[in-house]
């Protein structure tokens, strides 16, 4: 029996075929007309229906290019099942290079909102009614905050077996188990039964090509698990992740200048310093000292601070993490040399 088309904001894509859906946002103060761009790539057999979203915090960028080359990508041509992806959730953000909505809400604060509720919540709705509901599985692709950078990590339930599964296969070296947050989209798709990863890397309004790479990859990495695109036969393994079950800021215990930092991926011991606090003034200097032992997963990117700003987000670990730091330095090698991946 023959698959039925894939409808969405009046556009029919018919099952081997793809096509791009523009569906209505509420409109600009200005009366100008925006929507919210869907690529759908309609394949020919069944299989599970997956969303890509990026720029949920419309200036975490790395998300929107990781999209960008998956719609280049040439096994989309025997896709089992459906991709949706959506390059630009918060247009709004995007505009005005912001994290937030025009009502100075977090989108990703706002699930699943509501039809009659504030901007924020009528985008949540929208997204949830048109994408989240029609999926069996998604990514939700982040970076860091501005001046704030993170490691490549995958943020998900890993209570949830098949969460987990899903974590796993991705590829990165470190997997953080995080609560589903109140407002949040994977609380929201998990509410649908739509098994979710958080992708998290790179820094806001900025490109991080390791980081592009590493989520390009990791996407192509999923939708082979779920039976979406073909196993390839020349994709290198990959060292099996480190799962952190806790993670903490180390916070700045003075107002100063930061210096001689440690970078990210680096693993520490506790009392370990992790950089320096000094005085512009003088010749008065404090160290920054892990409390406990991890790997640096995200840090502060400016040289300026002042006492109780968030400076290093250290992942705490139960297993022996002996190894993770190379195994750090093996994917960043990876993901900065040219050609090792297999694109069919």
């Amino acid at each position: 029996m023959a698959r039925e088309a894939f409808c969405i904001a009046g556009i029919e894509i018919a099952p081997g075929s793809r096509g791009t859906a523009s569906v209505p946002l509420p409109k600009l103060n200005s009366h100008t007309e925006l929507d919210l761009p869907v690529h759908v790539v309609h394949g020919k057999t069944p299989g599970p229906t997956l969303f890509v979203s990026a720029a949920v915090h419309g200036d975490e960028l790395n998300g929107v290019e990781i999209c960008q080359r998956l719609l280049e990508h040439k096994g989309l041509q025997r896709l089992h099942g459906t991709l949706l992806v959506i390059p630009v959730v918060n247009v709004y953000g995007m505009i005005h290079q912001t994290r937030y909505l025009p009502d100075r809400r977090d989108l990703n604060r706002s699930f699943p909102g509501s039809e009659t509720g504030s901007l924020a919540g009528r985008v949540a709705n929208l997204f949830m009614r048109e994408i989240v509901a029609r999926c069996t599985h998604g990514i939700d692709l982040h970076t860091g905050a501005i001046l704030r950078s993170n490691l490549p990590q995958i943020r998900a339930n890993l209570e949830d077996p098949a969460t987990a599964e899903l974590a796993r296969a991705f590829g990165v070296p470190v997997l953080l188990n995080s609560p589903l947050r109140d407002g949040s989209l994977r609380e929201a798709a998990a509410s649908h039964d739509v098994i979710s990863l958080l992708y998290e890397a790179g820094e806001a309004l900025r490109y991080n090509e390791i980081a592009i790479r590493a989520g390009y990859h990791g996407v192509i990495n999923v939708m082979r698990s779920v039976g979406m695109l073909r196993a390839s036969k020349k994709s290198k393994g990959t060292a099996d992740p480190f799962v952190a079950r806790t993670s903490s800021w180390v916070r700045a215990p003075e107002s100063g200048m930061i210096r001689d930092t440690v970078p990210l991926g680096k693993q520490v011991a506790k009392g370990d310093v992790l950089g320096h606090v000094s005085d512009p003034y003088s010749s008065y200097q404090v160290d920054i000292v892990s409390p406990f032992r991890g790997i640096v997963i995200g840090r502060s990117e400016s040289p300026m601070t002042h006492e109780g700003d968030a400076m290093f987000h250290i992942a705490r670990f139960h297993d022996d993490i002996d190894e993770i730091e190379g195994t750090v330095d093996d994917f960043n090698q990876t993901h900065t040399d040219e050609g090792l991946f297999d694109d069919g």
